[in-house]
């Protein structure tokens, strides 16, 4: 069927490679309509197969649309739309050209219909998001950057190689369920697992985002993970194993963003949190659990870039982001303040909220599949990221001790990006039905039961209450100028000391072997190749005489034939007997080889 639309990935990737044309204003107005023209070309496609194209013995599907992934090129637009905003300040080529395009990668993998497009945007994600932290051009930026493109390249690599032997077992390359059940499967499984930040897979995330520049941190929170979400939605729907994994990624991070100083790294934290709830969900396999999942993977992408915008308006601001170095701001960033004070209450799941909508959905599934164990995990969650999302990031940014800081208010175009994005989470929150309309599975489901608002609201207020009573006492963990390391002291720490080991074992034989060989044995072998026939006529007789025991001026009768050897000429069978055995001993060292 032919359409006038172009691939939804298009627009915005060629647009993001003509952004260094421009200058000034006109750079910033190509930026925010790159998005609204993007998404009013997505509008225009009808759900189905469309550029499809002959690749090898299969095809290529560059347009696979349905309301799995129209609900997620939904939000990614709104996203990068509202990142365009908040960073209309930034006349940086390399971040404006990387942003744009790590959107239309974005989009390019959750429409690509078969899994060879999809690895070609999986890629194109990488390098332009590693761009987005190399931006910020710090060390500690440069350090981050290349561990978190090393890490990707490596789940890209597990992620072809599971496609590649997919594609050889089944002949199809199109991208449906798949299921575990086959190696290739469990390659792909955990391909696709590195971007999702999976427990032990996560640190590039806790590690990179937090050095990316201001503006880069807001598009990262919205596009890696959350394209991986779609990922194992589209093909391990209902995995068991998932579950499991998502339950430790809810849990884990809590205790880590406790006791976290820097609060983009305490966010980054709190991003692994919330995705686990969704890997919980896409693992329960239900109706509601999927819809529950995707729900909240909207809300998240609009709170969590809420709370980033926040955390990046206050160190534009103050140039600090550590708790140790702030407070006291919300005399002079009150709106910035508000802002932030809705983002905690959404991604808390307060009711009135778009977190109470879409958590709830989750939580609710696992009771209804009688899992009383991942719901416990999962209610512990919920408390313990109110303690670290919703009460630390605003209280010790904003309020706490008074810093002493006296700073200006968040520039007008970041105030109304965090504006509507607040105002998004209100509005979802009062009417959820909206959302609801365009989840991928058509359900009758209620958030606003008195049960579910009374236990919701016990369950924050007691969650405030121990933070208090633990400030109060002394107790709740202080904040500590250091660097928190979890699974990344793999290579922080573990792979330095590997270094250590390899290059003292390593340099010790590559050091004897260069003596041995590159020095000793040449230098024997000019020797002998000074006078081959004196040589072997030499060694051969002290040889003769050692081994059947001669005895006489052996010595002396050996230096006669070395001085006869200098003068004396030989026959041309020694040459050629030489020749054959260095032919001989090369042949056998090729063949050892």
């Amino acid at each position: 069927m032919m359409i006038n639309a172009l691939p939804p990935a298009l627009i915005m990737i060629l647009g993001g490679l003509l952004v260094p044309l421009f200058k000034g204003r006109a750079r910033q107005a190509l930026l925010l309509l790159l998005p609204v023209i993007s998404f009013i070309n997505l509008l225009q496609i009808p759900v189905g197969s469309h550029w499809i194209l002959p690749f090898l013995s299969d095809q290529i599907v560059l347009g696979r649309v349905d309301k799995l992934s129209l609900i997620f090129g939904y939000i990614f637009h709104l996203i990068a739309f509202l990142s365009a905003i908040y960073a209309l300040h930034v006349d940086d080529t390399v971040q404006n050209v990387a942003g744009t395009v790590y959107a239309g990668a974005a989009l390019g993998a959750i429409f690509a219909g078969d899994m060879f497009t999809l690895f070609v945007f999986w890629e194109l994600l990488t390098i332009s998001a590693t761009f987005l932290i190399l931006a910020r051009r710090t060390e500690r930026a440069l350090g981050a950057g290349f561990r978190y493109f090393m890490v990707h390249v490596a789940g890209g690599l597990c992620l072809l190689a599971g496609i590649i032997m997919h594609v050889s077992q089944t002949g199809s390359a199109a991208f449906d369920l798949i299921g575990l059940g086959t190696i290739a499967s469990w390659l792909i499984f955990i391909g696709i697992g590195v971007n999702c930040a999976w427990p032990v897979l996560h640190p590039w995330l806790t590690d990179a985002y937090p050095e990316a520049t201001i503006t880069g941190t807001v598009f990262l929170s919205a596009f890696t993970t959350k394209t991986a979400i779609y990922a194992l939605a589209r093909a391990f729907p209902g995995t068991e194993e998932l579950i499991f994994i998502g339950a430790t990624m809810a849990a884990f991070p809590i205790f880590y963003a406790v006791i976290e100083n820097d609060l983009r790294r305490v966010l980054a934290y709190s991003l692994i949190n919330q995705v686990g709830f969704m890997v919980v969900g896409i693992g329960i396999g239900t109706a509601l659990s999927i819809n529950g999942a995707i729900a909240h993977a909207f809300n998240d992408i609009l709170f969590k870039g809420l709370l980033f915008m926040t955390m990046g308006a206050v160190m534009y601001r103050t140039g600090k982001i550590n708790a140790t170095d702030l407070g006291g701001l919300y005399k002079s960033m009150p709106w910035t303040c508000a802002f932030c004070i809705v983002g905690a209450a959404s991604i808390s799941a307060f009711p009135l909220f778009s977190g109470f909508v879409s958590k709830s959905m989750v939580m609710e599934a696992a009771a209804l599949g009688e899992m009383r164990w991942v719901w416990f995990i999962l209610l512990f969650a919920s408390a313990g990221v109110f303690h670290h999302a919703g009460i630390k990031i605003p209280f010790f940014a904003f309020f706490s001790h008074d810093s002493g800081i006296r700073c200006k208010e968040a520039p007008p175009h970041m105030l109304l990006a965090m504006g509507i994005s607040a105002a998004l989470c209100i509005l979802i929150g009062c009417f959820p039905q909206y959302l609801y309309s365009l989840l991928p599975y058509t359900i009758d489901y209620q958030p606003y039961t008195t049960s579910h608002v009374l236990a919701q609201t016990q369950l924050l207020f007691f969650s405030a209450l121990a933070f208090t009573l633990l400030l109060l006492a002394g107790i709740y963990p202080a904040e500590i100028r250091s660097i928190n390391v979890d699974a990344d002291w793999i290579y922080r720490k573990g792979c330095r000391q590997i270094y250590r080991f390899s290059r003292w074992a390593f340099d010790g034989i590559n050091e004897w072997a260069n003596r041995t060989f590159a020095q000793q044995f040449t230098s024997l072998l000019a020797q002998f190749f000074e006078d081959p026939g004196a040589n072997l006529q030499k060694h051969g007789y002290r040889l003769l005489v050692e081994t059947s025991g001669i005895e006489g001026q052996h010595e002396q009768t050996i230096r006669k034939i070395s001085i006869r050897s200098r003068t004396a000429s030989y026959p041309v069978g020694i040459g050629v007997l030489l020749a054959v055995l260095i032919l001989a001993l090369t042949s056998m060292l090729l063949f050892l080889m």
